[in-house]
């Protein structure tokens, strides 16, 4: 049964960065779950997992280092369907894009022929690495650098792209958004449900979109594949769709079968950065070619208790 919106949601604070009152919340959340005869997320007969990909400031507030454009507006769908589907979500799992200064997409990483590191959004392929257009700033590192490099070509992902410094670890860029974090805390103490937060992306030397393995080398997360395997549903939302979301839903489906996932389409947008890039195709594309393979490409708005019924675990 979808609920009303609680009384503390207001929709025009979504891009607001704030310190959420924790204890206020936690009593009206218990209340709220007596109110409408919430159980613990345990007694769930049906488990649905709610996985949100890289909620952060750094993607989805106007001003911030990788700005999303539309994600204001996914993260107020995103804080809706929870805040509707309190009583039907047992777990949320929250993933947190973890960054330092040195990576190998941050320009200081990288240098020029004179000495010169890239500007954002710079594209940097196999053939400029071997030919020496790019190396790595530090000698030591130009063989992990080649390796990397061939093995994003061999393996068909995108070509190594300079982003912007973003999702710095301990800068507010990291954090939630405060309106989502407000939303898992809140469902959180209604359901006595931990929220199961997964950090990716602290190995410098490789991109790391999705948040069950990085792109070239490295071992898969096998403990959230397994966390993952037991729901009866996986639903998705989150940034960016062309990245962190599309290539976190391809790794799944090799572990998941497709029609236990529901990607939440509109609680997620492309990478677009005017005059630099525009993933809104590829994001399109890989949404396209999930739904093909029998994964359920919904709307929050739609009920859970009209959505199609994957198998059982």
């Amino acid at each position: 049964m979808e609920l009303p919106l609680p009384p503390h949601w207001d929709p025009a604070r979504v891009e607001e960065i704030r310190r959420v009152p924790y204890e206020q919340r936690a009593v009206e959340a218990t209340a709220w779950a007596d109110e409408h005869g919430l159980t613990p997320a345990h007694e769930d007969a049906r488990r649905v997992a709610l996985l949100l990909v890289d909620c952060q400031n750094t993607f989805c507030t106007p001003g911030f280092e990788l700005f999303v454009p539309g994600a204001p507006e996914d993260s107020r769908r995103l804080c809706e369907f929870v805040y509707r589907n309190l009583g039907a979500i047992t777990q949320i799992i929250p993933t947190l894009d973890t960054h330092r200064a040195m990576q190998v997409f941050h320009a200081a990483w990288l240098v020029d022929a004179k000495g010169r590191h890239p500007q954002p959004y710079t594209v940097v392929s196999a053939y400029e690495v071997e030919r020496g257009i790019w190396h790595a700033a530090d000698p030591e590192e130009q063989g992990n650098l080649e390796r990397y490099v061939r093995g994003l070509a061999e393996r068909g992902r995108y070509r190594l792209t300079v982003w912007p410094y973003h999702a710095m670890l301990g800068g507010i860029g990291h954090a939630l958004v405060s309106a989502v974090e407000e939303a898992v805390f809140f469902h959180s103490i209604a359901r006595t449900s931990l929220a199961a937060f997964q950090v990716k992306g602290e190995n410098p030397r490789v991109e790391h979109y999705s948040v069950l393995g990085p792109e070239v080398g490295g071992g898969r997360n096998d403990a959230l594949i397994e966390l993952l395997s037991s729901f009866e549903a996986v639903v998705i939302a989150g940034q960016a769709k062309s990245h962190c979301v599309a290539w976190t839903v391809e790794d799944l489906l090799q572990d998941v079968p497709a029609d236990r996932v529901y990607l939440l389409e509109d609680c997620t947008s492309p990478v677009v950065a005017a005059g630099a890039v525009d993933f809104t195709a590829a994001g399109n594309e890989a949404f396209a070619r999930f739904a093909a393979r029998g994964v359920h490409v919904l709307d929050s708005t739609r009920p859970i208790d009209s959505w199609p019924r994957g198998r059982n675990p």
